[in-house]
Formats: structure tokens, sequence, C-alpha cells
């Protein structure tokens, strides 16, 4: 390859506990750019998609992105790809950290996982080889123990993805998580479950050679000249984190409370908020590989089992999902429930999403105190929060129905508790509410993995973050106005898919980093002089292939929904009088996309992105 990269894959086989190794084609890497656009090429063109999730030859891909390991911004991330125990269709799971950027400096770019162990074992892979390692006395370790542990029989700079409880319990909520303390997840769709199923604690990398630049003064250059206005135009990241949004998007109808049900929380989110957990206990930042943002915060958890531990301070997902969502206006029990699920291994995310749906179920009556097994699960009780995420992880009583997800469970609870799980193709919602921006709510209904902010992230332009002009949007931007806002969500749904394949963090859209810097940066370390068009067409034939992988498992248009209180419900607030026009919006996206009614791509699209059914 011209860039020098080396392009190969490890592929291991648990069932004899074997491993060879692999090339991969330059070709494959121009039309895919690695991440996640060759985990699904691999997923759809080379593994039988009719196995359970969970059946052993359903293959675990770790893969670090095109540009993961070199010095442009935030070249830090790995894909974790799969077919989603959660689910059931497509996932990934898309992580940052210094793991990526280990895999590639052991000389491999890839690792496919299939088999099952008959114990448990773990991957350790150096520059010296690959070696698969027993880990009975790991299981049962919380991701923390773990990742201390297994770097005392490797490495100590070695970089470690493992899964905690939760995921050797198989709960479809588990995450994996790289970092150790920090509180890295990879952590939508549950595929930490698909890693336990094979009977693997940790994958452990380490490793020193360089990722080989086709220009490399050029795109230091290149690099250095950004680097000022990506620094200014994130800024708040790097004083408070995500969580220092709270406040502005509680006021701005964006964040959703009471399980998407109210539009006002204003009291709850100045008391949940970035600011507020970095006065708890701030110890130090911390960035991710090739990171000027530093958007990470380490900070004392201040009460539960590990209080005066050191854990990751929450982002405004978390915040938000374990605050207004829930309505607990108490920070201490917000840190305490992130740091439980970093330690348990589970969605932060999904887990509160779940944990509001029982609030919910147990106000009405749907979910009994019987049921419960005698906890009360009332809004804000901070007790049953913090005792919800534990039995979660541990398929402990309602934790075992509870971890299944919303969309199981409230199948299970029956009754009417459909009308307010919150999901879309079994994946709770991110806690960005569609009714604020409708642009979300084509992407949430559309995105690949279900309801998804990260596949779309079009309030970033409508916020005025990236300037349209840079992804070539002339619409309106108000963000109750809903002409062309399907395009807008399919345009940033290739963008966001170029980001994951390349290894790039999404905040580098805030830093208002467009889609021709990016070319310009792909061209210099490779050499392929990619220009934006062909960068975003990369990005349409990795949104599609993804798909024609969700067609294959049947999913079309029936499943292109939101949940009707996101159609029907006017919250109040900032977003009062905003529903989204969803026919409308549907139909207008499928034409853009080149995909008949019922949600399947053209055999014309098909032959324009040169994909073969």
């Amino acid at each position: 390859m011209p860039c020098g990269f080396s392009a190969r894959v490890l592929k291991v086989n648990l069932f004899d506990l074997s491993a060879v190794t692999e090339e991969i084609d330059e070709s494959l890497y121009r039309k895919y750019l690695g991440g996640s656009g060759l985990g699904a090429n691999w997923l759809y063109y080379d593994y039988y998609y009719r196995h359970a999730p969970l059946h052993p030859e359903q293959p675990l891909i770790f893969i670090a992105g095109l540009l993961t390991g070199t010095m442009v911004p935030t070249a830090c991330k790995t894909s974790v790809c799969g077919r989603s125990p959660q689910t059931g269709i497509w996932s990934e799971a898309t992580v940052g950290g210094f793991w990526g950027q280990q895999l590639r400096g052991t000389g491999y770019d890839a690792i496919i996982i299939v088999g099952k162990a008959e114990k448990p074992v773990y991957l350790w892979l150096s520059e010296e080889g690959a070696y698969l390692r027993p880990a009975d006395r790991l299981w049962g370790l919380d991701t923390y123990a773990t990742s201390d542990e297994v770097r005392k029989e490797t490495d100590p700079k070695a970089q470690v993805a493992c899964i905690g409880p939760a995921g050797e319990n198989l709960v479809n909520l588990a995450s994996i998580m790289i970092g150790g303390h920090e509180g890295r997840a990879a952590g939508r769709c549950g595929l930490g479950a698909l890693m336990g199923s094979k009977n693997l604690k940790a994958v452990v990398v380490h490793g020193r050679k360089k990722v080989e630049l086709f220009d490399a003064e050029g795109l230091k250059e290149s690099v250095r000249s950004s680097m000022k206005g990506i620094r200014e135009a994130t800024v708040g990241l790097t004083n408070f984190g995500t969580a220092g949004f709270v406040k502005n998007l509680e006021l701005s109808g964006d964040m959703p409370i009471r399980n998407f049900g109210s539009g006002r929380w204003e009291e709850g989110a100045a008391k949940t908020c970035g600011q507020v957990f970095l006065e708890k206990g701030f110890k130090r930042r911390y960035g991710c590989f090739a990171c000027p943002i530093l958007c990470g915060k380490v900070i004392t958890v201040p009460s539960g089992q590990f209080a005066g531990h050191e854990g990751h301070s929450p982002e405004y997902e978390t915040a938000a999902g374990f605050g207004g969502l829930c309505l607990n206006e108490n920070p201490d029990t917000i840190i305490e429930a992130n740091d439980l699920c970093n330690r348990l291994g589970l969605d932060t995310i999904s887990t509160s999403g779940v944990i509001a749906f029982a609030m919910e179920a147990f106000e009405k009556g749907i979910l009994t105190l019987e049921q419960s097994g005698g906890l009360s699960i009332r809004w804000g009780d901070s007790g049953a929060i913090v005792g919800l995420v534990n039995k979660i992880a541990l398929k402990e009583g309602i934790g075992e129905l509870l971890g299944e997800g919303v969309r199981l469970a409230a199948g299970r609870l029956g009754k009417n508790a459909v009308e307010f799980a919150i999901e879309t193709k079994g994946l709770e919602y991110a806690y960005h509410d569609p009714r604020a921006f409708p642009s979300m709510a084509v992407n949430y209904a559309t995105a690949n993995r279900g309801a998804c902010h990260l596949e779309g992230l079009t309030y970033f332009v409508e916020n005025g973050a990236l300037p349209p002009e840079e992804i070539g949007f002339e619409g309106d931007l108000n963000r109750f106005n809903q002409e062309r806002k399907s395009e807008l969500a399919a345009t940033m749904q290739d963008y966001m898919n170029v980001l994951n394949a390349l290894g790039l963090c999404k905040f580098l859209v805030r830093g208002r980093v467009g889609p021709a810097k990016v070319a310009e940066w792909v061209s210099l370390a490779t050499g392929w002089k990619m220009d934006t068009r062909e960068l975003l067409k990369s990005g349409e034939r990795l949104h599609n292939i993804k798909r024609l992988y969700n067609n294959r498992l049947g999913i079309s248009r029936k499943d292109d929904v939101l949940p009707m209180r996101l159609l029907s419900l006017d919250r109040g607030g900032a977003s009062a009088g905003s529903l989204p026009h969803w026919g409308k919006l549907i139909s207008e996206y499928y034409r853009y996309r080149g995909w008949d009614e019922e949600g399947i791509p053209s055999p014309e699209k098909l032959r324009e992105l040169d994909l073969i059914l």
C-alpha cells in the first residue's frame, strides 16, 4: 500500500485455540476505509447471517480505523462489530482511548474471533505474536480489576478490552470496556454479551510499531494548521466534558425528561451537570491518543460501595439518563451508577433507559412489588437506581427482565407497556429528543444499529457547530423546519460513517472539521488523492452495506419507526408544538437514498455504489 499500512487481520478460532494471519487487500481499504466499514464488508459477505447472535460461529470483530495511530487529531478509534445480542441486527460500538493505536502497533489492523472456548481465556497480542491464556481466575472480576490483573501478567503498558460480570452473564445491555479506570466503553448493542458467549474475558494488545505515512511532513503541516481552531471550538468539552452541556440542552428542549414524557427540569439539570460533578472531587483531565480536546475527567466517587475511589466523570448521556430521564436530582447517585456500569460492564444509555421504563411501569401498576422483588421503583429513587444497576448486571430478580432491554421487557410485561417503551429496532434512545430536532427523528429511525444519535448528529449542524456548506447542505437550518431535513440526516449519516471507518472522533465536527479537511488528511496519509466527493460516496456505501445486512435479517420500512410518544405527545418546554411529520420525512429519506418504498436499496443504487448482492 502507498501508505505502508500493514493491512493484516488476525483470525482467531476459539474452538481449537488457533490463530492465523491474513493480508487485507488495499482495494478493500479504499472502498470501505477501514474500521466499521471493513467490518460490515466482512460480516455481509463472509459470514452466515442466519446464525443466532450468540451462536459460536458469529464473529466478533475488533478493527482500528484507517487513520488510527497517526498524528491526525483524534485518530484513536476502534470499532467492535457483530450481530447484536440485543437487537438481532447489525451492531457496531466505537471506542477511543489507546487500544486501537496499540493494536496497530502490533502490526495488525483487525482481529476477527469466532468459536467458543471450553474454559475462559483471554487473547494477548504483541509484536512477538498472539497467545490465548487461561482466564479462569479473572472470571467474575470487574473490568477495573481485570485490566489491572492482566497488565501484571502481560505488560504494564498494555491496553485491555474486557468484559465485566454483565458480559459473563450474557446480559443484552453488556458493554466491552477499555482503559481500565478511565472507563471508555464500546457500549451499545450488547457486544459484551457476544464476547462473554465465547468465554473470552479480554483482548490485550501492546505494540510499538509506527503507522507509515505517504507524506508525513505534509500531513504534519495540515494538522498543525487545524489544531488551534479545533481547540478553540471545543474548549467547553475540555473544561467540563460533555456533561457540561446538561443545562443548555435541558433549556433547549433537547434533553428528555421523565422517560421522554415531560418538557422542563430546570432545577434538576442545574444539580446534575458536569460542572457539579467536577466540584465533587475533580482529579485530572485526560484524552485519547492524538486528541487535542481532552474531554475525559477523573473524579472521586463520592458515595456507595466504591466511595473514595477514582472513576470516570459521567458524560452527558449518562447524566441525562440517570438524571432527568429518571427524575433523579442526586448527582452522587449518577456518579455512583456510572462507576458501577463501567465496573460491571453495562451500557449507561440502555441501562438508564430501561430503569426509566421500569419507573413508569411501576407508577402505572404494570410492574408490581411482587415482580420487583419488593423493590419500590419510584421516580427519582436513588436507591432503586443503584440497586437496579447491580441486579441487571448480575441477572438477579427483576434485573433479569430489565437486562433484556426495553423492547423485550415491554413484551414480557404486556398490558400497555409498549406505549412507553422508547426504542427503535430494539435499541433504547440516546438523550437527544427528536421533537427538538426533527432531523434526528429521521436519523433515529434509519440508523443501522437502532436508536443511535451518533449515526447522524444532525443537531451539530443545526446548532452551528459545523457550517452546512461543509457537507453541501443548503436547506433551512431552523431546527423546527422539516423541509429537506431527511437530506440533512442522510448526508450526516454518510459523514459519520466515514469518521467511524477512519477511526476519528465525532467531536471533530464540534471542532468545525468537515469532509474537505478529512479528505485532505486521508490523501496525505495514504497517497490516494481522495476528494470530498469520493469520501462522502464511501460513507454512503458504508451506510448501504449495513442496511443490506439488516435487510437480510428482515429489516424494512416497518422497522424504520419512532415510538408513538415521540410522534404524538407534545412535551411542552422549548420544543412545544414540534412533532415530526413522519410519513413525509421517511418517504423523502427513501427517495433521497435511492431506496424503494419498503426501504430496500434499489439495484441502480447498488450498482452506483459498487455493492454486489
